[in-house]
């Protein structure tokens, strides 16, 4: 009896019409990250159950810094995606330290979770057109997005530590105000 109630429901959440009414209603794609967050943010009451919830999102935040750290000798000296509470009462997830932050190696290592951003578009442009088109396909895509785009955002720290020298925040404006004027045909 469960199982063929089950099946019935099955057939109609991958029904080809039930699926394009899904797909194509931006409405249910809002409602599924509000949901999402919404359950994330309560788990913050017990630090391990954030944790639990938070640790895909902190490894790939976490070890987008240490890869640029390690490419631009920063020298990672430690990686923990350990969480505890911080000393403001909220809790550090993770956190990678380097030994030689200088002026040109700053920037990118604490602006490095920002690389997160194509790899999420990625997902959108390639992973999921190869994906069958079921519901939990779609809930799936839109779980991996969330995680990735949330943890694109570098924290407070990462922008404290961006910000440390003067002349590495000259340095990467220049560039990247040389590429954008490249980009644009000037």
């Amino acid at each position: 009896m469960v199982y063929e109630v089950y099946y019935r429901l099955m057939q109609i959440v991958n029904s080809p019409a039930f699926l394009q009414s899904v797909f194509d209603n931006r409405f249910y794609l809002i409602l599924l990250v509000i949901v999402l967050t919404r359950f994330k943010y309560a788990t913050y009451d017990s630090m391990w159950m954030c944790a639990f919830v938070n640790v895909p999102g902190t490894v790939l935040h976490e070890t987008m810094h240490f890869i640029v750290g390690y490419v631009l000798n920063a020298q990672p000296c430690n990686f923990t995606i350990f969480p505890r509470r911080s000393m403001d009462g909220g809790y550090v997830m993770g956190a990678v330290g380097f030994r030689n932050i200088t002026f040109y190696n700053a920037v990118p290592a604490a602006m490095a979770p920002l690389l997160l951003l194509p790899i999420g578009y990625y997902v959108n442009e390639i992973i999921l057109p190869m994906m069958p088109a079921t519901l939990p396909n779609y809930i799936l895509y839109v779980l991996l997005q969330t995680i990735i785009i949330e943890n694109a955002v570098p924290s407070s720290q990462d922008v404290r530590v961006a910000t440390s020298s003067f002349s590495g925040l000259l340095l990467y404006t220049v560039f990247f105000g040389a590429l954008f004027l490249v980009w644009l045909g000037l």
